[in-house]
C-alpha cells in the first residue's frame, strides 16, 4: 500500500521531493542537536571563564580585549539562549527556526571575537554555526511543499 495521494498523468513530481529535501529536513534536526550541544558548552565555557580566569591563556594586546568575567557572562547568556532554542526547534515550534538563524550568527561574531583565548574551539564552533545557518536557513515549510503539490 502507497501512503501517497494518486498523481493524475498529466502532474510532475515537484523539485523539492526526493532525496535533498529529506537531507536538509535531517539536517535541521542535526542543527537542532547542535544548537543544544553548542549552548551546553558555551554555559560551560562562560562558567570556567567566571570562575576562574586563569583557565584561558592570557593574551597581549588586542583590539577588542575584554575581561574574561565579561566574556564568560556572555557565554553563560548566549548559551542559555542557544541551549532553549535548540530544544524550540527540536519541537519544531515556529519562533526557533529565525531564533537559531540569529543566534548562530551572534554565536559565530562571539566565537571570532574569542579566537585568541581559544583558537582551536572557536574555529570548531564557528564551522557549526555556519552549518545550523545554513541548514536553518535552507529549511522547507510543509506548508510551501503542499502549495507546490497543488499548483502541480
Amino acid at each position: 500500500m502507497s501512503q501517497h495521494a494518486a498523481r493524475s498523468p498529466g502532474a510532475t513530481v515537484p523539485a523539492s521531493s526526493g532525496r535533498s529535501a529529506g537531507w536538509v529536513t535531517g539536517g535541521v534536526v542535526f542543527a537542532g542537536v547542535m544548537l543544544l550541544c553548542n549552548g551546553a558548552l558555551a554555559v560551560l565555557q562562560g562558567i570556567a571563564a567566571i570562575a576562574r580566569d586563569d583557565v584561558y591563556a592570557r593574551i597581549g594586546s588586542y583590539v577588542y580585549e575584554m575581561n574574561l568575567t565579561g566574556w564568560g557572562i556572555l557565554h553563560v547568556v548566549l548559551g542559555a539562549l542557544v541551549l532553549v532554542t535548540g530544544y524550540g526547534l527540536l519541537k519544531d515550534m515556529a519562533w526557533a527556526r529565525f531564533a537559531g538563524i540569529l543566534l548562530a550568527s551572534l554565536s559565530l561574531v562571539a566565537q571570532f571575537l574569542f579566537l585568541p583565548y581559544a583558537p582551536v574551539w572557536s574555529v570548531i564552533q564557528m564551522a557549526i554555526d555556519v552549518f545550523v545557518i545554513w541548514a536553518l536557513a535552507s529549511r522547507q515549510d510543509a506548508r510551501t511543499d503542499a502549495r507546490s503539490d497543488v499548483r502541480a
